[in-house]
């Protein structure tokens, strides 16, 4: 199982490069996050991308989510909820049956917190929430997209870091790591424990995407017995012209 997450920050200005993503990559589930863009505002060659089903989840000019599943991967089609604690668009889940049994894969986009950093903890808050119903249930979770929240200090580059700056406070942090206690995996950096040059965003100024300086706020959180088979994970810096760069993973599954 190949999945791609990546944060277009505007579907419309990154339609060529998607489908150029997806052409090259052929993941079989693809997590977006800020596509600014309500189903009505798509072209046909976005609302449907031959061999997936796709489920855009947004509105005119902020957030949104989208889930795209193989058709290959899904013949029958992936059945699409909304959390409860899902607000202004933020995240699609889709429950797919594979070789090791169901797994539930949710796209979603944590508010940055910047203009109203209560409302960010309550949404971290309602994952938190939903992560420990599904370990109590035994269910198997994949969390994609971007979760404004750097996990520690490595997470940053050292020129950005700032103190008490959103993204990094002590609260949101263990917020975070009691997400991950509910059997939580965060496969990217488990595949890279010491590598302190891993970054997902890059602000759009002084060429620091090329410096690679920038913050990893964009993250698959995988359940243990899915997290074990991951085969690899990359960061494409180099692709597109989002502040964000794509993150791709293969699983052996």
């Amino acid at each position: 199982m190949k999945i791609g997450t990546w944060n277009v920050n505007g579907i419309r200005a990154r339609q060529a490069e998607l489908l150029q993503w997806i052409e090259r990559e052929s993941p079989d589930v693809i997590c977006l996050q800020e596509i600014k863009a309500s189903l009505d505002q798509l072209t046909f060659a976005l609302s449907d991308i031959e061999g997936y089903w796709a489920h855009w989840h947004g509105g005119k000019g902020y957030s949104g989510v989208a889930l795209l599943v193989s058709k290959a991967f899904s013949p029958a089609g992936p059945a699409i909820v909304h959390p409860v604690f899902d607000f202004e668009q933020r995240v699609c889940t889709a429950t797919l049956a594979t070789p090791v049994g169901d797994i539930t894969l949710a796209s979603i986009y944590v508010p940055n917190g910047g203009k109203d950093y209560p409302a960010k903890m309550q949404f971290l808050e309602g994952i938190e929430t939903w992560a420990a119903a599904a370990q109590m249930a035994g269910d198997a979770l994949v969390i994609c997209g971007d979760l404004n929240v750097a996990r520690s200090d490595m997470d940053i580059h050292p020129k950005e870091r700032k103190p008490n700056q959103v993204g990094a406070r002590p609260d949101e942090r263990a917020l975070f790591e009691q997400i991950l206690s509910h059997d939580l995996v965060d496969v990217g950096r488990t595949m890279e424990p010491t590598n302190d040059n891993l970054f997902t965003w890059w602000a759009p100024w002084r060429n620091l995407r090329q410096r690679n300086i920038g913050w990893r706020i964009d993250y698959m959180l995988a359940t243990s017995r899915v997290a074990n088979t991951v085969k690899t994970i990359t960061v494409q810096r180099e692709f597109g012209t989002s502040d964000h760069g794509p993150v791709v993973a293969e699983f052996a599954i």
